[in-house]
């Protein structure tokens, strides 16, 4: 049976009645706002918990994964930048030997 806010609010009336205003309200305040099929219980609190464990675990397996792909790419960007501080020294002084060579050409 569904409880609907008028069932709610005729119950809660016929409580004024029966037992006065403070203690019907008192009563009702005791109630879920929803059917009672609708509240959790503590298993249903403990499965998802369980189901929460699992997900967030396999979230962080997931940033493990790319921490260690930004890990790879840090390397790459390192190892490459190695490369051009290295070709760029082999570049000016090949620039300068040419450079040299032209001058001494020139001076002949």
């Amino acid at each position: 049976m569904a409880i609907s806010e008028e069932s709610r609010h005729q119950l809660h009336s016929r409580l004024d009645v029966v037992l006065g205003r403070e203690e019907a309200t008192t009563l009702m305040a005791h109630l879920p706002p929803v059917g009672w099929a609708d509240v959790a219980t503590k298993h249903d609190l403990d499965l998802l918990s369980e189901r929460f464990d699992i997900r967030f675990g396999m979230v962080e397996r997931g940033l493990e994964e790319h921490d260690r792909r930004f890990d790879r790419i840090d390397d790459e960007l390192r190892q490459i930048r190695r490369e051009l501080r290295s070709n760029l020294v082999v570049s000016v002084t090949a620039s300068a030997a040419m450079l040299g060579a032209v001058v001494a050409a020139i001076r002949l």
